[in-house]
């Protein structure tokens, strides 16, 4: 999904959205923190600021489903396995978690005076590790979809004449599908016939439906995409242009993203972070080493 990176941008894409199908599917229940016991020894680690009120404050724009999106009776609940991890994090560190919903753009410069923490799909870059700490704790990248049982045998190494759905906005449209389109051209093959839609819940009708040949978009996208169809789409190849992704942390604030590391690692060796993601189809993305800080490639 990487374009620039830049700290506007919501993950790697510049263009936010469910991958939710109007087709039946799933609805995931929310995470209990009240499965977890609190972690003593991590506990006795959390700042006096954040320990005296009790509560983590974590800045969040809820419009990126499966990672965090508003849902529920209501519509309003925040959802997702960002925030089911933020509240896993609570649980082990003994602390009540409040997730805000903010504008993308507002969280990070808010990290400290507004926000304990943030959480919303940040994909770790270099500019970004400029103004925050990072604990990584997934990855994410771009893979394709197709209909059950690739009833048009597309292949991902073969895409032109093809036509394909992709969210408008995203790297998985430009610079991806542009540079392909490109290479046809160059080939002296059919073009891609490249079906752009501004929510990435129309492509993925429009692939259920049958009326493209494969749809492009994030790899957490695609997953959620075929819970929430009920298996009517499938991968096509693995994922690709993978990058971490990360909790933010106040810059000044090291030992937070210190005591955060700690805590992700101990939510995955104890299954708890596998959970998480297998009831959201996102265990592709997992990690087996969180890190403060990663060294990235831009």
């Amino acid at each position: 999904m990487l374009t620039t990176c830049l700290l506007a941008l919501s993950a790697c894409t510049n263009a936010s959205g469910s991958a939710a199908s109007p087709t039946s599917g799933s609805s995931n229940a929310t995470f209990d923190p009240a499965s977890l016991t609190a972690d003593e020894t991590l506990a006795s680690q959390v700042p006096e600021a954040i320990k005296s009120k009790g509560t983590l404050v974590i800045g969040s724009d809820t419009t990126y489903a499966p990672a965090e999106f508003l849902g529920g009776a209501d519509n309003r609940t925040p959802m997702g396995y960002g925030v089911d991890l933020a509240k896993a994090i609570g649980a082990t560190l003994d602390l009540k978690v409040d997730v805000q919903t903010a504008e993308f753009t507002g969280i990070l410069p808010a990290l400290g005076p507004k926000y304990d923490l943030g959480i919303s799909s940040f994909s770790i870059t270099k500019e970004r590790l400029e103004a925050v700490n990072f604990v990584s704790y997934l990855n994410a990248g771009t893979t394709w979809a197709v209909q059950k049982g690739n009833p048009r045998n597309f292949s991902p190494d073969d895409v032109c004449g093809k036509s394909v759905g992709v969210q408008t906005g995203t790297t998985q449209e430009d610079p991806d599908l542009r540079n392909r389109n490109d290479e046809c051209v160059k080939a002296g093959k059919q073009p891609i016939d490249v079906v752009t839609l501004k929510n990435q819940t129309d492509v993925t009708t429009r692939l259920v439906n049958g009326s493209i040949d494969a749809m492009i978009a994030e790899s957490t996208l695609i997953g959620y995409a075929i819970q929430q169809t009920n298996g009517a789409v499938e991968k096509a190849g693995g994922v690709y242009n993978t990058s971490p992704v990360g909790i933010a942390v106040p810059k000044h604030d090291t030992a937070l993203a210190e005591l955060l590391q700690k805590v992700v690692a101990k939510l995955i060796a104890d299954g708890t972070y596998q959970r998480i993601l297998d009831s959201w189809n996102n265990s592709d993305g997992a990690i087996t080493k969180p890190e403060v800080n990663p060294a990235v490639q831009s």
